[in-house]
């Protein structure tokens, strides 16, 4: 089925899991239409054509993968694509600690042969390299895997799939490990991905995907991390039931704190000799335990999240009364989707401050909030930051001291939307 959007090519209505293939959907959320979290527009551009798609959330009372309601057809999401790995500290720092968490748990030799699917501008591979590893990167955002072809790590400007992975057995040989960093979730047949990966991998190899767990999503009201890219959110339970069905086990799990709580889940052929540690069967009795399999779960998490679109905008806007100023601090797809759910604009916050060169200068989808860069924001700062990067907050805080010094403030949306000031940091 699919449902017609004005200005903007279809969008498929989700009917069958993605996963399990079951049809006992349980409806969370609903943000009805919004732009593209990542389309973002050239001043000047007309603004009434921009092309809006449904954006809700469903959870499979099968398996329990939560999804998209729609998928937005990828070669319109990711041939033309702003997203850019971040280099804050704290991104760096995982990166190298994956490259040196799969090396050392995984035995990989230098001169290993390491692919990742989604590579972006191939500051991941990087780290592998400075291992002694041999690196093949496969994204579709040409302008992307360009840059990351200037820097030295190969990249082919594709989608990964079953035709792609037979193309580098071929011309490059099996992997020792397969990386999936915050992509698989934006991926809609996974079932093909997962055969592409079984094809791909050497006998012993290991696919290692890094997804934002579901659990964290749920427990800290990250509802902003939803956006049409965002095609699945999931748990452990849903993985083992995914890859337990392409000849594929998940055998470790590791959690990290980044982008609001995450999970590296590390996957193995069936027949490879790698045999599940005791934290992947602890998590699966976590995620029972914390009522994820519970309608009533999910229903309280539409309750926060319809409370934050209650409360945050008045926040911001009786601020704007009082002759305060208010901008977005980072221009991140949550921001877009802050924005647009909570009905925020022009008239609430003046500007987002973002580092990505190729956000500035541009207007945010939707609200068409202008992007600026740090040094032309640092001319006339605002009263109050809304930090719409939170996943960087503490980082972002702590090197913003001047601007609290000064007497500015951040506003903090989630969990729940609070005011941080000079004493709160000290404090």
């Amino acid at each position: 089925m699919t449902q017609e959007t004005k200005g903007g090519p279809p969008a498929r209505q989700v009917d069958l899991c993605r996963v399990c293939g079951g049809s006992n959907w349980q409806e969370v959320v609903d943000f009805g239409p919004l732009p593209l979290a990542n389309s973002f527009l050239e001043p000047g551009t007309p603004l009434d054509g921009e092309a809006r798609f449904p954006l809700g959330v469903l959870s499979c009372r099968d398996c329990r993968l939560m999804t998209l309601t729609h998928t937005v057809d990828p070669e319109v999401l990711y041939r033309t694509y702003f997203y850019v790995t971040s280099d804050s500290q704290t991104i760096s720092r995982h990166m190298r600690h994956v490259a040196d968490l799969c090396v050392e748990r995984f035995e990989l030799a230098p001169g290993s042969f390491v692919v990742e699917m989604g590579s972006n501008t191939g500051q991941q591979l990087a780290a592998f390299q400075d291992s002694g590893m041999r690196t093949l990167g496969v994204d579709p955002a040409r302008e992307l895997a360009a840059l990351a072809n200037e820097r030295g790590v190969e990249t082919l400007p594709d989608f990964f799939s079953e035709v792609t992975a037979d193309r580098i057995v071929k011309e490059y040989g099996h992997a020792q490990l397969i990386l999936g960093r915050h992509v698989f979730a934006h991926i809609d047949d996974i079932s093909e991905i997962a055969t592409g990966v079984r094809e791909l991998l050497e006998p012993a190899g290991v696919f290692a995907v890094e997804v934002p767990y579901a659990l964290d999503m749920l427990a800290s009201n990250e509802f902003d991390t939803i956006y049409h890219e965002h095609l699945s959110y999931f748990s452990v339970s849903t993985f083992a039931g995914l890859f337990g069905r392409h000849g594929l086990r998940v055998v470790d799990v590791e959690r990290a704190t980044v982008h609001g709580g995450s999970i590296i889940v590390f996957v193995s052929r069936d027949d490879a000799p790698w045999q599940p540690r005791p934290v992947v069967a602890e998590l699966e009795r976590l995620e029972r335990d914390s009522g994820f399999f519970d309608d009533a779960t999910y229903d309280e998490f539409a309750r926060r999240v319809a409370h934050i679109r209650e409360t945050l905008p008045p926040l911001v806007r009786g601020l704007v009364a009082d002759g305060k100023r208010v901008a977005g601090y980072g221009a991140p797809a949550k921001g877009s989707t802050m924005v647009g759910v909570c009905g925020l604009g022009t008239e609430d916050l003046e500007f987002c401050l973002d580092t990505t060169d190729l956000k500035q200068g541009k207007l945010q989808p939707g609200s068409h909030i202008p992007v600026r860069s740090p040094e032309q924001a640092a001319l006339n700062p605002p009263d109050y930051y809304l930090l719409f990067a939170w996943n960087y907050a503490d980082e972002i805080i702590r090197n913003e001291r001047a601007f609290l010094e000064g007497g500015g403030r951040f506003i903090v949306p989630v969990p729940e939307p609070r005011v941080v000031s000079l004493a709160d940091l000290d404090g």
